[in-house]
């Protein structure tokens, strides 16, 4: 029996799945219904390379790091608890609950499983994206628009929804170029529009990023000419994180923008009920397109509603208890009404 099992011999109410927004936000709701919570994070969220987050009301520019530091402090300030780790497998128990390994070896057990463990950003195979990601390779014009306003912008096209994205990056500034790439060609009446904005429009595919000075300084493309750009937005293929839960018989589905396949997400109700019984999801795991203060919402909204699930099970119990005449539970109820404070006295 390892640590966790030797502290709760009956394990946790429940185990979080991840420590992002969504997670800590979850588990610090079900801390305060005094749920007995661990959380598993690996400590490397998605918006670990961005300098800010923004759109977070009251918090915003916030590090992303200070962030989630911040709510750790507050959840374990509840008393819930967080290791550092990985989730390799979860698996349901006929006695009911779940058995969640870690990867260094550790088991625990868990009522209920809140799976908030985000996604990956599939970038595009062009040397420089990975790199600058985050800092000035992006992909959210709310997230990151207003920081590189009136600056030159190219987005790079891999998919048909390229020339929405520089008509909507066009917003924060008027020094916008859509690189073709590997992109369909747009339609003449896409030409047009692009033209009335002023958006220029480059052939062929991009070699590389040039960095300069640690910033981006332009796209080079396969011919060897040079375009000037300080930002370049891409198009992530964004997939959800579902590899620890898979033995739970938990599918993800396409996630779509109109006919384009855009990344993958395990199916939730409102609520994070997925399609497993005790088993609920929130977060990028559930929703791709979530912004940081939408991730959380969703994780709240879920901690809620186990802690309702929970309780409706220990109604049900309560009940059952109170039915049977030769329960252990009926004959301490009646102790206690009989002998009181002597029962150990006799």
């Amino acid at each position: 029996m390892n640590a966790h099992e030797n502290e709760h011999e009956n394990g946790y109410d429940v185990v979080v799945v991840g420590g992002g927004a969504a997670g800590l936000s979850g588990a610090l709701a079900l801390a305060r219904a005094r749920r007995t919570v661990l959380v598993v994070d690996a400590g490397r969220p998605r918006n670990a390379p961005a300098a800010h987050a923004h759109n977070y009301l009251g918090l915003e520019g916030v590090p992303p790091l200070d962030l989630l530091a911040a709510g750790r402090a507050e959840v374990t300030g509840y008393g819930g608890e967080i290791v550092t780790g990985t989730v390799v497998s979860a698996r349901r128990l006929e006695a009911g609950g779940f058995r969640v390994e870690l990867d260094d070896g550790g088991t625990v057990r868990a009522r209920r499983l809140l799976v908030t463990t985000g996604l990956v950003d599939e970038l595009p195979q062009v040397p420089g994206v990975a790199e600058r990601w985050g800092r000035d390779v992006l992909h959210c014009p709310y997230c990151h628009g207003w920081e590189v306003r009136d600056r030159a912008v190219g987005v790079l096209a891999t998919g048909p929804l390229a020339v929405h994205a520089a008509q909507l990056w066009r917003q924060w500034t008027p020094k916008v170029t859509l690189f073709l790439h590997t992109g369909p060609e747009p339609g003449d009446e896409e030409y047009e529009e692009l033209a009335a904005r002023g958006i220029a429009v480059v052939d062929g595919e991009v070699e590389r990023l040039e960095i300069g000075g640690d910033r981006l300084t332009g796209v080079r493309l396969s011919g060897g000419r040079t375009i000037p750009c300080e930002a370049l937005v891409v198009s992530p293929f964004m997939a959800a994180r579902t590899e620890v839960v898979a033995g739970l018989g938990l599918e993800t589905v396409e996630q779509r923008m109109g006919a384009h396949v855009v990344g993958s997400a395990v199916p939730a109700d409102p609520a994070g009920a997925t399609s497993v019984p005790g088993v609920w999801a929130a977060g990028n795991v559930t929703d791709p397109g979530a912004q940081l203060v939408v991730a959380a919402a969703g994780g709240l909204r879920a901690g809620g509603a186990i802690n309702a699930d929970l309780i409706a099970e220990e109604v049900r119990r309560a009940v059952a208890a109170r039915r049977e005449p030769f329960s252990a539970a009926a004959e301490r109820e009646v102790c206690e009404q009989v002998l009181g404070g002597s029962r150990h006295g006799i």
